[in-house]
């Protein structure tokens, strides 16, 4: 017996609960902050927020695995499907795929779990491929399903999923397991350790031909709003895209034994982080607003270009700070100019200077909502 599934004992899956307490107490707690924060902004400012980050997660769900998208093409998909908006021409159908994914997760996370969610997930996701046998239903193929890296003349094969015959069983239990453990079930778990267990436990049935990965993830997220009793929002897939080889590294360490606590231990962590990244990004967005308001009039065309660009960076900054250079590149202005529009946002307090000569740099210069 190599994997978890062929155990006597699958899927009764065994943890030490005690490990993860203190993280459930602070995954509570800070959903607290973050439903805090968000209150600080406006009702309108609300929508394009969610749309934000909802976006910001279908991009990284994609990116973990190997596949890049078009922001613009997912926020208007998002919009239009939120009913802000009407949705932009010519959408790709990846793009209005994973959309209409988080559109729905986002909106029906009270629902029970059952196949029709899930076979609607999955073609949503991949409606556009022309490779994949079954779209929409559970994987049918005979050959094995595996989870491979390397060459082709030597693949290392790092999980091999239960055979196909056996897996409308196994999502029937595995469907049955997380409705019991909901908040309303009748074995109900902790959120984290249940999101956790309900991601390692889908992602080694790995039911479908392709996607298991973000339906997990999603998996996760409808988890975790069920146990809150709202919407997440958390940057899940943003966290674990930075870090993807702990991520696969994690699941490796946990698909052959039944004994989970570390990988629990690790989700746990990881849904902290991401927890406090998503805090970061709205408190982000808030003050974002206020520098705006306070500045509204005052930059001209070149100066509004290079914050604008300034502020795409999001919570990571400007790499290194916004030099004389980047300020002529991203503008196309004389370096004349380019030192008088850099002095002025300085007496604006727009901009903060740091070093001297060449060395010398410009960092946006805000407080954040906590500091207010």
């Amino acid at each position: 017996m190599r994997w978890n599934w062929e155990q006597k004992d699958w899927p009764e899956f065994l943890y030490d609960a005690k490990a993860v307490e203190a993280l459930e107490r602070q995954f509570l707690w800070q959903s607290g902050e973050f439903m805090g924060v968000f209150r600080h902004v406006g009702a309108d400012d609300q929508s394009a927020l969610r749309i934000e980050l909802i976006s910001e997660e279908a991009i990284k769900t994609s990116e973990i695995e190997g596949e890049i998208l078009n922001r613009d093409s997912i926020q208007s998909s998002l919009r239009h499907q939120f009913g802000l908006g009407p949705e932009g021409s010519d959408i790709p159908a990846a793009e209005r795929g994973i959309a209409s994914l988080m559109t729905d997760l986002f909106e029906r996370f009270t629902d029970p779990l059952n196949d029709a969610i899930l076979f609607a997930w999955h073609n949503h996701l991949l409606s556009g491929n022309k490779d994949l046998k079954t779209i929409g239903g559970y994987r049918t193929h005979d050959e094995p399903m595996q989870v491979v890296s390397g060459p082709i003349h030597k693949p290392m094969v790092h999980f091999e999923a239960p055979p196909s015959k056996v897996v409308s069983s196994e999502m029937q239990r595995f469907i049955a397991w997380f409705n019991d453990t909901s908040p309303l079930g009748k074995a109900p778990l902790p959120a984290l350790t249940r999101a956790g267990l309900v991601h390692l436990y889908f992602v080694c049935v790995h039911p479908f031909e392709d996607g298991n990965g973000r339906i997990g993830r999603a998996l996760a997220e409808k988890s975790l709003a069920q146990n809150l009793g709202h919407p997440s929002l958390i940057a899940l897939a943003y966290t674990i895209e930075r870090k993807r080889k702990d991520y696969y590294a994690a699941l490796e360490r946990n698909n052959k034994n039944m004994e989970v606590t570390d990988w629990l231990r690790y989700f746990a962590e990881t849904v902290i982080e991401a927890q406090s990244t998503t805090i970061r990004r709205v408190d982000f967005y808030v003050t974002k607003a206020r520098f705006y308001d306070r500045l509204r009039g005052q930059l001209n065309e070149r100066q509004a270009k290079v914050i604008a660009r300034m502020f795409k960076e999001d919570i990571d900054g400007f790499k290194g700070g916004l030099s004389a250079e980047n300020y002529i590149s991203i503008t196309g202005t004389s370096r004349a100019t380019a030192t008088r529009d850099l002095q002025d946002l300085v007496e604006k307090k727009a901009l903060t200077k740091a070093g001297e000569l060449r060395h010398t740099r410009y960092l946006l210069k805000f407080e954040t909502s906590a500091e207010n």
